[in-house]
């Protein structure tokens, strides 16, 4: 039987400093027999050479398309353009089973190269769960810029940083006034939810928790009556949005969006009043003017999609940890079962819907 090889490739998104891979779990794969390759990249948070030492092989940068045949590719978000064509398996953060923006051209290629797309999104245990993710740090992340920015502290462009440097900014933004403010977190007995309170506790706000029951039973006025959201809350299924253009005009204390999920392009975006991500450059942007004479503040909105990679070194560490035994599983006679199985059950489902005749279900 031929070892399993892991390719790691470099990201084409140049505000990506995360890895799937560290460095320090690299000899577990190594131990269990698989190859690991590793493409130098000069953004990434750990040096190639760290790689090298743990034991891994060093290739160019960009040089994944002539991989071997049987490799998987193992990123963290898109693609670059070329080839258009994609022959391997990749495993990455893909957005493209939900009609995102660009999903029909990414399924394409893999139909065009006969490649197959194992999404990490869909890395699922049999109750559906996802067994790995950044969600934790996402949330960190995204609920610490919502503070710093009504604290009037977020500068950009944005820089990765080290925890404990966000945690510095946090406090300081609390005694500067932001713990007299009130934060909602949706989603919050998820990972990014935990994730979302830590940071707010840093900073010293007053926190509200809603999870499913809360949700479902959507309270309008007293979601308006919070200074900020933190969205946590990923769906597959339309469901009634948190805010809508028509809560816009209405009174509210609202001030501030930080749309961790993202989904600004999918069916299920549970922030509708927002169709479109904000970046490093320019992490805020503002949704609506208000009106003070009815009540309404101005309304604004962080959504960045790339949020852990700000704090590069601990969420790859953590994401690595939880990915590193499921990679293992990548060796099992008779084919991937589990999580990988899943993952292929959704590329396969998606696939059929792209060939599918117009209008058919």
């Amino acid at each position: 039987m031929q070892p399993v090889h892991v390719w790691i490739r470099s990201e084409s998104r140049s505000t990506e400093r995360r890895a799937p891979l560290a460095p320090g779990d690299v000899p577990l794969l190594l131990d269990a027999g698989f190859e690991v390759t590793v493409e130098e990249s000069p953004q990434r948070i750990f040096a190639v050479e760290e790689y090298a030492a743990a034991g891994a092989s060093v290739v160019g940068q960009g040089t994944w398309p002539d991989a071997p045949q049987d490799a998987y590719v193992l990123g963290i978000k898109e693609l670059p353009d070329e080839p258009a064509s994609l022959r391997h398996r990749h495993i990455y953060f893909a957005h493209a089973f939900k009609g995102q923006e660009g999903a029909r051209r990414t399924l394409e290629r893999f139909r065009r190269g006969g490649g197959r797309l194992l999404d990490i999104e869909y890395l699922t245990d049999n109750d559906g769960k996802r067994v790995v993710a950044f969600g934790y740090w996402a949330g960190y992340v995204g609920a610490a810029l919502g503070v710093l920015h009504l604290a009037g502290s977020l500068a950009a462009p944005l820089a990765p940083t080290a925890r404990h440097e966000l945690d510095a900014a946090l406090e300081q933004a609390g005694k500067a006034g932001t713990d007299q403010l009130l934060a909602l977190v949706t989603g919050a007995q998820g990972r990014s939810g935990r994730g979302a309170q830590r940071a707010l506790m840093t900073a010293g706000l007053a926190i509200t928790r809603w999870d499913r029951q809360e949700t479902r039973d959507l309270h309008k006025q007293a979601l308006l009556g919070h200074d900020l959201l933190v969205n946590c809350v990923v769906t597959h299924t339309p469901t009634t949005p948190f805010v809508e253009h028509a809560d816009l005009d209405h009174e509210r204390r609202l001030r501030v969006l930080a749309d961790v999920t993202c989904d600004v392009t999918g069916p299920s975006n549970m922030l509708p009043v927002n169709t479109e991500i904000t970046t490093w450059q320019e992490p805020v942007r503002r949704l609506h003017s208000g009106a003070p004479e009815r009540g309404t503040a101005p309304l604004e909105v962080v959504a960045i999609d790339n949020l852990p990679s700000l704090l590069p070194r601990e969420a790859s560490e953590g994401f690595s940890g939880d990915l590193t035994p499921h990679l293992l599983g990548l060796a099992e006679e008779g084919g991937p079962s589990g999580p990988w199985r899943a993952a292929g059950r959704a590329f396969d489902e998606a696939m059929r819907r792209l060939e599918a005749p117009e209008g058919s279900s």
